[in-house]
């Protein structure tokens, strides 16, 4: 805890949970804006799903399509909401159609733009609450997934259970799957790709790898590329990046004691150390709260940016069938690299805990 405590029990991991999410957002992603559900609308007509909220006087809406598979039950099916980027699934749909899973696009650069520093405050969740609110574009596209979870859960005719819905993204995608993962816990399976700087790497370990020579992006270069994060944080932490109260092993422990796949690629930009060194280390808080199935990092190489390999599908159905379908009985709890270093003597100073 901030106090210098430390905790003992499952049931303290909420407080410690709400500490780190509000260092976050404090520092890093800025704040995300609470809207009750009385605000929020949903209509389902054909397979669109429309969204609107209202803030004041102000309102904003927006759709997404939502693709049931062949074959699925007429019941209510779980969904999968992957960030728009690449146009489509970029893991392996086929893991998704064939366990009776749903598939929605989310156009997130609709919500917060991201086409450099410039397009700061662009974008719908801006125009409901103005350019200049401190969130990052991150939260902006965090903030759209949940108002999709609110309005599937007023809306009944969409046919998808909100009690079990996936997120994914691959690269600046997968930056964003990880926040709306660690920042809605309605969430239950959160699954970035490839998100190095601002998602699975370690600020603390890119920086450290940078400066003995490798090609990592580092915190300075991240914050300056786009509005991911709030418009302080380069300018505070760029160049010292050890006086972080936090680093990306406790992002991703936001997400505990929820399911999450971190799916990772060998590529030295997004940190291949870092971001197994980040995965070895959160994997700890899931063994302290005594659920260490429920959290697994994946790294593989020789393929291209975000092009999935055959080789991590066994993985991807396990946590599919397991966490959002129900009933898997596979192994979940995996830490694997493709050459990749994890020194937890140098980065990991503590133990975890054997919580009650």
């Amino acid at each position: 805890m901030l106090d210098g405590s430390r905790i003992t029990k499952t049931s303290e991991w909420a407080c410690r949970r709400a500490e780190i999410k509000a260092q976050v957002e404090q520092y890093e992603s800025g704040p995300k804006p609470a809207v009750s559900k009385d605000d929020v609308t949903g209509e389902f007509s054909g397979n669109k799903l429309t969204v609107g909220v209202n803030e004041g006087s102000k309102s904003v809406s927006f759709s997404i399509d939502i693709n049931r598979p062949a074959g699925a039950p007429s019941a209510p099916i779980p969904l999968l909401i992957s960030l728009y980027g690449f146009g489509s699934v970029t893991l392996d749909a086929s893991v998704f159609s064939q366990n009776g899973v749903a598939t929605a696009l989310f156009n997130n650069n609709n919500m917060g733009a991201q086409g450099g520093g410039g397009t700061r405050g662009t974008g719908i969740f801006y125009d409901l609450y103005g350019k200049d609110h401190p969130a990052s574009s991150m939260i902006a596209w965090a903030w759209g997934i949940s108002r999709i979870i609110d309005a599937l859960e007023k809306t009944p005719a969409a046919n998808i259970d909100p009690k079990r819905i996936a997120v994914t993204g691959c690269s600046r995608d997968g930056k964003g799957a990880l926040t709306a993962g660690a920042f809605d816990e309605r969430i239950v399976l959160t699954i970035p790709q490839e998100s190095g700087a601002g998602g699975s790497a370690s600020w603390r370990v890119s920086q450290a790898g940078k400066d003995a020579g490798e090609n990592v992006q580092t915190l300075s270069s991240a914050a300056g590329e786009q509005p991911w994060f709030r418009e302080s944080f380069g300018a505070n932490f760029g160049n010292k990046v050890t006086t972080l109260p936090f680093d990306h092993h406790m992002v991703m422990g936001l997400v505990a004691p929820r399911a999450l796949l971190v799916v990772d690629n060998r590529i030295d930009w997004l940190g291949i150390d870092s971001t197994f060194t980040a995965g070895s280390i959160a994997h700890a808080i899931w063994e302290g709260l005594g659920v260490p199935d429920r959290m697994a990092y994946s790294q593989l190489g020789g393929h291209e940016h975000c092009q999935f390999p055959a080789q991590q599908r066994a993985i991807l159905e396990a946590y599919v069938k397991k966490f959002l379908v129900g009933g898997g009985t596979d192994d979940t709890n995996l830490l694997e690299s493709d050459g990749a270093k994890a020194d937890l003597s140098r980065w990991m100073t503590w133990t975890p805990p054997n919580l009650q």
